[in-house]
């Protein structure tokens, strides 16, 4: 029977994602529905093929599981204590890409799902393996990827003894590691091939659900080569579905929404329901503005975009909050964290909001005191719903909407290159003339990038905002071309490059990944905040580094850029290259990044830096511009 779920909020949708698991290696389990790629749809291939030799080891099912639960990538790094398992992932369907650094590798896995919706598994071994991993896995969590993590761990006979690297509860801890909780959703260390069977079922259930799915799966060195035999497989049944609001809700919120003017906040869970956001943003007139992470799921070329909001957002969300405040808002996946908000009052508008999200823990928690109407739901089946519900004289648009505008850039020196400008050439050769997907790292690539480029297509840029962790897309681009098969951007800073970038892996495998570097020799966002808040003697500088140098030394293509007349031309010869590419650009490290947007948000919280006496009696305040995140 299918598995259905139900709540006081939400009912299930279901579909038949599986049928039967096989008894026998003449039965298979397949996917039914191409549509439902975008949510979680999982290609079940048979288990075992009819010439497969009958006795496999613990290791080799293992992986065999992973292919037919529609993986088809592995990213990470070996060692000893997990040989036979990484021998069975590299001789099984699976591309295994050996990467450089665990936390690249998860980081790469996280952005290769985004890529093509396809689960992922990063791979370990024991020890460190497992530690350097953490960070990446950590963000995949939290930015709702679908990654299995296979880790080695020591076998039970050797706990205690000071094996090599050795993993077990004497040396790591084993709760929220080895165990559920906030990192991983499912986790277990297998003992024995008998648990097999039920590992199946659970990652199945895991990658069908809507959102995010991040398991660990531990297997002791002596396991992997323990024979798989006697083993009953079960008969799975298990059903793609996705949550939907009861019609009560749904009929509610239409009544809430359709009755006055109202906004809408897309967030990135709202990405594969960019038609129906289109669709009822017209109808209605509504004003429409996103997160970071939100960008192109509404055209930003649209009369009706607003801005963008948060960390290197647009003044322009503020002025219509302030000036034309809607009745209420319609917030689309979002979770409206400090990064998305600010938590900034401004932001909340006369009667509340009207907050969608597929976790029913999301709504009301970043503004806890306003007025939050709150549905369970997925978002693309919820607007579905709700335009049936539009009034047969839709509202009319409001004309006078403020748009987000950028700073006109004067003339000035040709070196060095002003980050804006570099921005500007970006959003002609990469954004506009080619398909590529944008990865901006933290830091002030995140802002520069964030405000300066408009996308008018969904996910075609990637940010991290909630871990925002260094080295994210210096090395999560390697994993979203590598899924894509084509063309993907990094714009990262000198910092994060020298923390961690997979040039390397991307020689190795010819991956198309381009790496466009501001290089500044400093943490600049560091620097720049340290600055603004009047505090003297942090060390934020770095030694110059030469990054062309580094990718020809590694087997990539690079060039440097130091004039902005030359940037076209370079960014042109990336875009055509067939493989690993580096721009190497020094930019001016005194061009404060754009921050309009957070100094509104922020001066509307009251925040201000320290008061200091000007000397004649009186005080003067300066904002806040540094980013908390």
């Amino acid at each position: 029977m299918s598995q259905k779920y139900t709540d006081s909020n939400s009912q299930i949708l279901s579909g038949e994602l599986y049928k039967e698991l096989p008894t026998d290696s003449n039965q298979y389990v397949e996917s039914l529905s191409h549509d439902s790629r975008e949510l979680n749809d999982i290609e079940i291939q048979p288990l075992f093929s009819e010439d497969a030799n009958p006795t496999l080891s613990v290791a080799d099912a293992i992986v065999q599981m992973l292919v037919n639960l529609g993986v088809s990538s592995a990213f990470g790094v070996a060692g000893g204590a997990m040989a036979s398992l990484w021998n069975a992932l590299s001789n099984s369907a699976l591309q295994v890409l050996n990467f450089r650094h665990e936390a690249g590798a998860a980081f790469a896995a996280a952005e290769a799902y985004f890529a093509n919706n396809h689960p992922t598994v990063v791979f370990t071994t024991a020890g460190p393996g497992i530690t350097n991993a953490l960070t990446g896995l950590f963000a995949a969590r939290g930015e709702g990827a679908k990654v299995i993590l296979l880790s080695a761990c020591t076998s039970s006979p050797q706990r205690g003894r000071w094996a090599i690297q050795e993993t077990s509860s004497y040396t790591l801890p084993s709760g929220g590691m080895f165990t559920p909780g906030v990192l991983f959703n499912y986790a277990i260390t297998v003992e024995s091939a008998a648990q097999l069977p039920q590992i199946f079922r659970k990652l199945a259930l895991g990658l069908a659900q809507p959102g995010g799915f991040v398991a660990h799966i531990s297997i002791p060195t002596g396991v992997q080569t323990s024979p798989v035999e006697g083993i009953s497989w079960p008969e799975l049944n298990v059903a793609a579905y996705r949550v939907t609001a009861h019609k009560e809700k749904i009929a509610k919120s239409a009544e809430l929404l359709f009755s006055e003017p109202f906004a809408i906040w897309v967030g990135f869970g709202a990405r594969h329901a960019a038609e129906e956001i289109r669709q009822l943003a017209e109808r209605t007139g509504a004003a429409v503005f996103c997160s970071p992470r939100g960008k192109g799921i509404f055209p930003e070329d649209h009369p009706q975009f607003v801005g963008v909001t948060g960390l290197g957002g647009d003044a322009s969300v503020i002025t219509y909050m302030e000036e034309q405040t809607p009745a209420r808002t319609l917030v689309l996946g979002t979770r409206l964290g400090e990064p998305t908000s600010f938590w900034s009052p401004t932001m909340i508008p006369a009667k509340g909001f009207v907050h969608v999200d597929i976790d029913p823990e999301v709504p009301g928690v970043a503004y806890p005191h306003a007025n939050t109407f709150s549905i369970q739901a997925d978002i693309k089946t919820y607007l579905q719903d709700l335009l049936e519900y539009l009034p047969e004289t839709p509202r009319s648009g409001n004309l006078s909407l403020p748009r987000p505008q950028l700073d006109p850039i004067p003339d000035g020196a040709d070196y060095p290159v002003r980050p804006e400008v570099l921005m500007a050439a970006i959003q002609k050769i990469i954004v506009e003339d080619s398909d590529a997907i944008v990865l901006a790292e933290c830091g002030n690539s995140f802002t520069w990038s964030t405000h300066c480029l408009r996308f008018n297509e969904a996910n075609r840029y990637r940010v991290s905002t909630g871990v925002g962790a260094m080295g994210h897309a210096a090395t999560g681009v390697v994993g979203a071309a590598q899924a894509r098969n084509g063309k993907a951007v990094a714009i990262v800073g000198d910092g994060a490059m020298l923390m961690n970038n997979e040039i390397s892996t991307a020689v190795k495998y010819k991956i198309p990944a381009i790496w466009i570097v501001l290089n500044d020799a400093r943490y600049n966002m560091c620097y720049q905040g340290m600055k603004v808040l009047g505090m003297k003697g942090a060390d934020a500088e770095i030694p110059p580094a030469n990054f062309a140098m580094i990718a020809r030394g590694m087997g990539a293509d690079g060039i440097a850029v130091l004039n902005e007349s030359d940037l076209e031309a370079a960014l042109q010869q990336a875009i055509a290259s067939e493989g690993p590419f580096v721009v190497d650009v020094i930019i001016d490290a005194d061009r404060p990044a754009p921050s309009g947007g957070r100094n509104k948000s922020l001066a509307a919280q009251g925040v201000k830096s320290t008061t200091n006496g000007n000397g004649n009696g009186k005080s003067t305040t300066k904002q806040v511009s540094f980013p908390l995140v």
